[in-house]
């Protein structure tokens, strides 16, 4: 069984249809990075920039060409296949003249050396990331239509559910995942990184149920939540909603759901009793969740349910939308175009 289609913050909008990646160039990425090499140290850091390859291909190829391992390659985020994007890697041991001699091609497009570094790159080393999207056969009406949904997840947040690509081509790997919580003997036979993944992947599918519930509410805080500072990522309970609630109306702050884990805080009031609700219907209890999380050791954490549409611009060309924003890291772009074109999934 697939996971019900979440709501959509716009629902009340007719979606502009369209299609979306006709061509990779219809799918531009650009990483932002969150530092820059300092200059020395054994890890090269290149950007690169490529067509129609995804970031674990891209790995592969660079760890075959330049023999090199694959864990001495580090990336801050994983990019699409079917797509352009330009994203910062880190080479272990490699000099500029190894850099230079790789094949330059239709899915290998660029490569520029930005220095060294004293560590590897790694998982979420990144500011975000820059998108160029191209929406063909849009409807008539998307002149007028556009703006408005524009405008609402502009000032609201986008809502922050995790992208359908977590779970798999049938869209199931979140119900290995619960089985897993409750067989130990099963989680024993996975490697780590595989028991960690498909527990992820329900966490995932928890936080998008809770996110759904709360969807008309996304941009306001209650007694009980866990909120996060747009700054800095840290969280503290809102004790007075009242207070605290022009913060949220300035993106200062945003409620949060749980992304289960050993450690991590359940929220209180009325957004903790829809968190248990949403626990409870999947089959599972706060200390089920808790003693996986244990026996796999992960500690959990809050994640905001919505995020800020930034460095907005838009523009239609006949039945052409041509639109480029700036998402954090985490953050998933079909968040924004399934707002857009009201697609499901």
């Amino acid at each position: 069984m697939e996971p019900p289609a979440e709501p959509f913050l716009t629902s009340d909008l007719p979606g502009i249809g369209g299609r979306i990646r006709s061509v990779p160039e219809d799918f531009q990425v650009e990483e932002r990075p969150l530092y820059l090499p300092c200059g020395s140290g054994e890890h090269l850091y290149v950007t690169i920039t490529k067509r129609g390859l995804s970031t674990p291909d891209l790995v592969r190829r660079l760890s075959s060409t330049l023999g090199i391992k694959a864990q001495a390659i580090g990336v801050a985020g994983l990019k699409d296949a079917r797509a352009v994007t330009t994203q910062m890697i880190s080479l272990q041991g490699i000099v500029p003249e190894q850099v230079a001699r790789l094949p330059i091609d239709e899915t290998l497009l660029n490569v520029t050396v930005l220095g060294r570094h004293r560590n590897r790159l790694r998982t979420g080393h990144h500011a975000g990331n820059r998108f160029r999207l191209t929406i063909r056969d849009v409807a008539g009406h998307a002149k007028d239509t556009v703006s408005m949904i524009l405008e609402r997840l502009t000032r609201r947040g986008i809502p922050n559910y995790f992208g359908p690509q977590r779970q798999g081509k049938d869209g199931t790997n979140y119900q290995t995942g619960a089985a897993l919580l409750h067989d130990a003997r099963r989680r024993e036979k996975m490697n780590r990184n595989q028991r960690i993944w498909y527990l992820n992947t329900y966490q995932s599918f928890l936080f998008n149920q809770i996110l759904a519930r709360r969807i008309e509410q996304i941009d306001r805080v209650f007694i009980g939540d866990w909120a996060m500072k747009s700054e800095n990522g840290a969280c503290f309970q809102v004790d007075d909603a009242e207070q605290e609630q022009p913060r949220a109306d300035r993106f200062e702050i945003s409620p949060t759901g749980i992304l289960f884990g050993s450690r991590v805080s359940w929220a209180g009031g009325e957004p903790g009793a829809i968190e248990e609700a949403v626990i409870a219907e999947a089959g599972a209890t706060k200390d089920t969740l808790v003693s996986a999380a244990k026996a796999c050791g992960f500690r959990g954490e809050r994640r905001a349910l919505r995020v800020p549409l930034s460095d907005l611009e838009w523009a239609l060309d006949g039945d052409t939308l041509t639109i480029c924003f700036r998402l954090p890291p985490g953050a998933y772009a079909t968040s924004v175009l399934r707002e857009l074109m009201k697609f499901s999934g």
